[in-house]
């Protein structure tokens, strides 16, 4: 048998129970990977659990609001008691149920608060965990954040989204700096439009009598002519994690069908 690109390795991805974060455990998971997700949902993560197990992979749940520090402490924790190290993550939790549709002097401060918190804030804790077990294994590591188009610039009625996400990116070009030498490579996702609950639910809010017209509309809007599939960004992780990508770091991945390529 062919040996697998993550054979022995274990990975941790947040926000694994719908979506990129889904899409990416399965392709950790058939590509030999040990797999660690959480998610705030308890019910959706265990049934992705079931998903990986089928794929022969040995498979972790842990329930967490990756935005607590204690509850992403607590994370770690329960993947190194279970697997004993950590080789590979994606910090891909994220929410859009605060902070959207309003203008920008229109958010009150606990909307701010609890939209950076679940967005950005959420990423630093998570990043601040993983990166003290791998310089404590001492074999370096690859970690990859899930920001958006959205914080490429500023977004229009979404203002708290397009922050946390472009403080992502600078988040990630920092600490990629930082531990380049002790050879954790830490590199950004910078996804389009995909497929996936939430940009389902931003359809509907969008057009709450036609959502697939709205979805029609966006795809018109890329260059390919449709939503991305949630597969298709886990590919993109999955190659920032492996050897083949063994000299990018603090790179800013930008897989969005072209969308944004006549502003960049």
């Amino acid at each position: 048998m062919n040996e697998r690109r993550f054979d022995g390795t274990v990975a941790l991805i947040t926000g694994g129970s719908s979506g990129i974060g889904r899409a990416t455990a399965l392709a950790f998971a058939r590509e030999g990977a040990k797999v660690v997700i959480a998610s705030r949902g308890a019910e959706r993560g265990e049934a992705v659990r079931r998903e990986l197990e089928a794929l022969g992979a040995e498979a972790e749940f842990v329930p967490a609001d990756v935005s607590e520090a204690g509850q992403v402490e607590r994370l770690l924790g329960r993947t190194i008691k279970r697997f004993g190290r950590l080789d590979h993550a994606c910090n891909n939790a994220g929410a859009l149920d605060v902070g959207v549709f309003k203008s920008s002097a229109e958010f009150s401060g606990e909307e701010f608060d609890r939209h950076i918190a679940l967005n950005l804030k959420s990423v630093w804790l998570c990043m601040k965990h993983e990166i003290g077990q791998m310089l404590r294994q001492g074999s370096g590591g690859a970690i990859v954040n899930t920001s958006s188009v959205n914080g490429l610039g500023g977004v229009s009625q979404n203002a708290l989204y397009a922050t946390s996400k472009a403080g992502v990116l600078a988040l990630t070009k920092s600490a990629a700096l930082e531990y380049a030498k002790q050879g954790i490579r830490i590199n950004a996702l910078v996804a389009g439009g995909f497929n996936t609950p939430m940009l389902q639910s931003v359809f509907a809010r969008v057009s709450p009598q036609d959502p697939a017209a709205a979805e029609a509309g966006f795809g018109q809007m890329v260059p390919l002519g449709r939503v991305g599939r949630p597969e298709e960004a886990a590919d993109a992780v999955l190659w920032l994690c492996s050897k083949q990508a063994s000299y990018v770091t603090g790179h800013s991945l930008i897989v969005d069908g072209g969308m944004t390529a006549p502003f960049r």
